[in-house]
């Protein structure tokens, strides 16, 4: 079980014990501040520059955003395989393997990100047309862009370490991670864009500087604290890289289908103006944060099922996927109210007027409530993730994406661009839903196979269902 000490490394499955929604509270609510600091960077970067009052600029940052999108997607993904891997290694009392893959999955990450980030700059032009940028907007995302992409590396080792310390139980420290970079943002942004008279310029810059702290402090939390990175093991490399890839290759492709989704709806928004385009460049910008909560159950609630999947508590699976859906209802419906009461105030923050302060209004007011479903999609994840079947949360991700989003948005085009965005809402729905249910019949049919204790001086229950050598299987030991 873990120490008392505050601080102190865990060094036992602290979530096989104790009220499952106490701890999904607590996961998910520290994950939330903490994913809800990264999202708040680009927040803050819009907000400033939306005080200049340059349509083109706050457009161009929304560009910007779609690109930067999916290099967060890419790295939300492998830190989802990070944490389900780690934890179930750790819910099997294999604590120096946890070690071995943690150091595997950090240069793993890195190697990913230098790739991914630096060679993105060499298709910045290409792809900005491609989602409808053009003139002065097209020239402004890429030179942001220019400064941004190659510090995704730095943003990578951020997030694992996040996703590591939530793995030992560390909720607390991992939310500092994300929060402290956020305050540098907030700290910075006024300093370069308008003190330094940087402009856009100076909100890349800012943006820089916090993924560089946000590295630091996670890997103090990670290497100095929990001590939970181990020497490199070149020759267990490969098998490390096999096992992580089972979980975060599905989660990367369920993760980069989002962004794809959302680069379909930008195109379609960029045909109304560069009003339309800042209006839902804030409505992207002001979700996450709004709804973190429900963005952070994917990641917060797995290290819960991993670690009583890894115990081989399998009822307890399927209560943590209950109370995450309860806890998840509960969040959307007061940050729906939030929103909807606020939305004046949400409006003047960004300078939006015309179509840009129609489409905020319009999302505050209705399309909020369609978060109710993208939750359930969210836990859905985070059950198929973590109980085997990574290939349906991509499933249903990606049909989101497509069948969910591109019939849907194409139609709505047809009635403006508040139709485009109405038609995403109601694709998105529909496979959130799908999900949901899918993911509860996984769960119940585990928790029916709940093994049962041994029998004195037995070391395992005898003959075994062929869903409970299934569920051993996932946390199986490895040559160490």
């Amino acid at each position: 079980m873990p120490t008392g000490s505050r601080g102190a490394p865990t060094e036992g499955p602290r979530f096989v014990s104790g009220s499952l929604l106490r701890h999904v509270c607590v996961m998910a609510g520290t994950a939330a501040i903490g994913l809800i600091a990264v999202f708040a960077v680009d927040l803050i970067n819009l907000f400033y520059i939306s005080l200049l009052g340059e349509k083109a600029t706050a457009a161009a940052v929304g560009f910007a955003g779609v690109v930067g999108f999916f290099h967060t997607s890419v790295c939300i993904g492998l830190t989802i395989g990070v944490s389900a891997l780690v934890s179930r290694t750790i819910g099997a009392g294999r604590r120096d393997a946890a070690r071995r893959i943690a150091t595997a999955s950090l240069v793993l990450m890195v190697g990913i990100a230098v790739v991914l980030g630096s060679g993105t700059a060499f298709f910045l032009q290409p792809a900005l047309h491609a989602l409808g940028a053009e003139g002065e907007t097209a020239r402004l995302a890429q030179r942001y862009l220019a400064v941004t992409v190659h510090s995704l590396p730095l943003l990578g080792i951020g997030m694992v370490a996040s996703a590591l310390l939530r793995s030992v139980g560390d909720a607390r420290r991992s939310m500092t991670v994300t929060l402290v970079a956020a305050f540098v943002t907030a700290v910075l942004d006024p300093i370069l864009i308008f003190g330094l008279n940087l402009g856009l310029d100076g909100a890349a810059i800012a943006s820089v500087v916090s993924r560089s702290v946000m590295a630091a402090i996670g890997l103090h939390g990670v290497w100095v604290t929990h001590r939970m990175l181990g020497r490199f093991d070149r020759a267990a490399f490969a098998g490390d890289v096999r096992a992580l890839g089972g979980v975060a290759g599905p989660a990367v492709l369920t993760n980069l289908a989002t962004p794809v989704g959302a680069a379909f709806v930008t195109h379609s928004i960029a045909q109304f103006g560069a009003s339309a385009v800042a209006g839902a460049a804030t409505i992207d910008r002001v979700s996450p944060v709004a709804f973190g909560l429900i963005y952070s159950l994917s990641g917060a609630v797995g290290p819960i099922l991993a670690q009583n999947l890894g115990a081989g508590q399998y009822r307890r699976v399927r209560e943590g996927l209950r109370d995450s859906l309860f806890f998840m209802v509960v969040a959307v419906a007061v940050a729906w109210l939030v929103l909807a009461l606020g939305q004046g105030v949400l409006i003047r923050a960004f300078s939006a007027d015309g179509l840009a302060a129609e489409l905020i209004s319009l999302f505050c007011t209705w399309l909020a409530a369609s978060f109710f479903f993208s939750g359930g999609l969210f836990v859905a994840n985070a059950s198929f993730n973590n109980l085997g079947h990574p290939l349906l949360s991509t499933g249903f991700n990606w049909g989101r994406a497509t069948l969910g989003t591109i019939p849907f948005a194409w139609w709505g085009s047809h009635h403006g661009a508040a139709g485009v965005l109405i038609g995403q809402a109601v694709g998105s729905s529909i496979f959130g839903l799908l999900a949901v249910v899918v993911a509860f019949r996984l769960a119940s049919k585990l928790a029916q196979q709940e093994i049962q204790p041994a029998a004195p001086g037995l070391d395992a229950p005898l003959a075994p269902t062929s869903s409970q050598t299934t569920a051993a299987a996932l946390v199986r030991p490895a040559s160490d």
